[in-house]
């Protein structure tokens, strides 16, 4: 009773004055210590008993299993084989396969037929590490085979991507079985989300409603995943409104599926419909904000889930958070949520860590995302491609190398981000040789084919180069259709290179695709305006307004006193712009002395988004502190040649992120080398 009640100290006090206790006291004792006082002290009361029946050993063998301390539990079972293999094996924290096996062996030594549990267990273990001639020999094996066997089994090949044999199997076992249970159709309804497959999925949705299996909960779910991954919001709604019973995943579900398709206010809907939420809730709106761009209103909602009792933020929160501030540029406040992840023990996670060093990379502070990247003890391969990936984007193609050679030194393998990352690389640092012996390695060393982003890479790389020929040569010989970012790539360089001729050509394929993004008719229009071709220019601006596509319009952010500020060109609604526009035209006189003329452009240009920034970065932070801006589009030739100017006059320096790369601008130069 005292146990039951939790008071463990007033049992262990009465315990004590029993002269004999029986094998019934020294169990009750044993659940007291152990769920009290933690493992080892029940260990040290199990080392202590007289005797000790098959539910003792099974308590301590499930107790150190839990506790993920496998070496024990498994030298106590095999001391003993009195305890069912079931608990240690479903822990699933058998490290090394070997271990199942020679539990396997002592099963088959020891027992005289194998308990049809036992034997489930072993055919989860095996078919979890994709051993699936092992799992088959044990389910054969069975006599009576169980609906836990069965899903085990399922659930195994689902694991490992063999769809069809799952199917096989899911039809094999309503063929043998009268009735297939709940949780056997919770998984291969998960396979038919995995696979997008619609049509099996109303197929299982039918059988549900046949075997009255709809309104288990696990089932509704598993449909409600389904749909929505198939882009059948309809279908899944349906499916939640006849639910009697409603859980927590059910609701989360419905959040993620509008978040999926970027309806914000329909996903908030159902987080406020939540009379409980738990963490991953909270992960699953937060998450909706910040990845359609929403991400102030996800900070604030971070606010408001600190005040929350049962919804304490996990690594998941983190690396979310890190992506939100990283795409606002909100500087301190990713400081400040460091401090917290270092608080609660959170940086040392691997994934919080690759978080963070990406937030910095997106921040220009590329040293301090190094310092992060050598303070992890445990890489995994998003670590490094994190680190490739932030040099990258800085045009530091060297130390993207260097960070890839030390995959290769330290026996891992790159996958196909590594590659994406590396070569992107060398386009943005203009090392073609290397690009050219990275893109014959991924095919040859590693197998790995190259995709659309491979090509577009190495595209920009032949043709900032100069080697237009070559590059046109690889567009051709690609094994799929070339996107409009592939055209796009070759058309940016023959913009740089003058080739008027070839950049038609690839104008004409980007158009072909009616891809909506503005930048390349843009460019082609300007390559017809500089050629003084001002009719095709106009016809290429007609061909926009008849398409529908307007220009994107361009604007910068910057963070200053915990507050973001954003600039548009010609922009008349931030509360200082008439001083932002005095300093500029102040900075503008200066520089005109070492040199600048202004160029007939339009007022607009002369106002800019990243010149108003600059000037505002000038007029708001300490003279000590760089100036951070973030711009949606690529810098114009005018703002890259000005703000070096700026940086010579003022010694100051900014760091910019256009959409494609990070510009560090100081003593009149610029970190790319005017190679961009």
């Amino acid at each position: 009773m005292f146990v039951r009640c939790g008071t463990v100290d007033l049992a262990s006090r009465l315990f004590v004055r029993i002269k004999e206790p029986t094998i019934f006291c020294w169990n009750s004792m044993l659940v007291g210590y152990v769920k009290t006082y933690g493992v080892d002290h029940g260990l040290e009361l199990f080392d202590s008993m007289p005797e000790r029946d098959v539910v003792s050993w099974n308590m301590m063998v499930s107790a150190l299993s839990q506790s993920v301390r496998v070496r024990e539990a498994l030298d106590i079972w095999l001391w003993t084989c009195k305890a069912k293999v079931c608990a240690l094996i479903q822990q699933h924290t058998l490290v090394h396969l070997g271990w199942g096996k020679q539990l396997h062996a002592q099963v088959i030594r020891n027992l005289p037929h194998i308990d049809p549990y036992v034997a489930s267990a072993l055919v989860e273990l095996y078919a979890k590490c994709g051993c699936f001639k092992e799992a088959k020999g044990v389910f054969n094996s069975l006599h009576d085979r169980n609906n836990v066997a069965w899903t085990v089994l399922i659930s195994g090949f689902l694991q490992y991507g063999c769809f069809t044999e799952s199917v096989e199997l899911f039809n094999q076992m309503r063929a043998e079985l009268m009735t297939v249970d709940q949780f056997a159709l919770a998984t291969l309804i998960s396979g038919c989300c995995s696979k997008m497959d619609l049509c099996l999925g109303r197929q299982l949705h039918s059988l549900c409603l046949k075997s009255g299996q709809i309104q288990a909960v696990v089932v509704s779910n598993s449909l409600i995943s389904m749909y929505a991954k198939c882009d059948n919001l309809h279908s899944a709604e349906s499916v939640f409104r006849f639910m009697n019973e409603k859980d927590i995943v059910s609701w989360t579900s419905m959040i993620t599926a509008h978040s999926q398709v970027g309806n914000i206010a329909k996903a908030r809907e159902f987080f406020d419909g939540m009379s409980t939420k738990n963490v991953i809730t909270w992960n699953a709106m937060l998450g909706a904000y910040i990845q359609h761009g929403a991400e102030e209103d996800g900070l604030r909602m971070y606010k408001v889930m600190l005040s929350e009792k049962d919804a304490r933020p996990d690594w998941v929160t983190y690396v979310t958070l890190f992506k939100g501030c990283a795409d606002l540029g909100a500087n301190k406040l990713g400081d400040q949520i460091i401090g917290r992840t270092v608080k609660v023990g959170l940086i040392l996670d691997t994934s919080v860590a690759n978080a963070v060093i990406t937030m910095y990379s997106k921040y220009g502070r590329i040293l301090e995302a190094r310092k992060i990247f050598d303070f992890l003890k445990v890489k995994d391969i998003a670590s490094w491609n994190a680190m490739i990936t932030g040099y990258s984007q800085h045009g530091m193609g060297k130390q993207a190398i260097e960070i890839f050679d030390d995959i290769l030194k330290r026996g891992a393998k790159p996958d196909y981000i590594s590659y994406v990352a590396v070569l992107s690389g060398c386009s943005h640092s203009g090392l073609v040789q290397e690009g050219k012996s990275y893109f014959d390695m991924m095919k040859r060393v590693h197998n790995i084919s190259p995709g659309l982003e491979h090509f577009s890479c190495m595209v920009d790389l032949l043709g900032r180069a100069g080697h237009l020929t070559e590059a046109k040569d690889l567009i051709d010989e690609m094994p799929m259709k070339p996107t409009a970012e592939v055209w796009g790539a070759l058309l940016s360089a023959c913009k740089i290179h003058g080739n008027n001729e070839l950049a038609e050509l690839a104008a004409k394929h980007v158009f072909e695709l009616d891809s909506p993004d503005s930048g390349s008719y843009m460019l082609m229009a300007k390559i017809y305006a500089d050629a003084g071709k001002s009719d095709d220019s106009a016809q290429i601006r007609k061909l926009m307004r008849d398409k529908g596509i307007k220009k994107n319009p361009g604007y910068s952010w910057m963070e200053v006193n915990n507050k973001v500020h954003v600039f548009k060109a010609d922009d008349v609604s931030h509360p200082q712009v008439i001083a932002i526009r005095k300093k500029l035209d102040e900075l503008m006189e200066r520089i005109a002395r070492l040199g600048y003329v202004r160029t007939d452009s339009p007022r607009s240009e002369i106002h800019h988004s990243e010149k108003l920034a600059v000037a505002f970065g000038l007029m708001s932070l300490p003279a000590w502190m760089p100036i951070h801006i973030m711009k949606n589009l690529r810098i114009c030739g005018d703002c890259h040649t000005v703000i070096k100017l700026i940086s010579s006059v003022t010694g100051r320096e900014f760091v910019i992120r256009d959409a494609v790369r990070f510009h560090h601008f100081n003593g009149g130069s610029c970190s790319c080398g005017d190679y961009w």
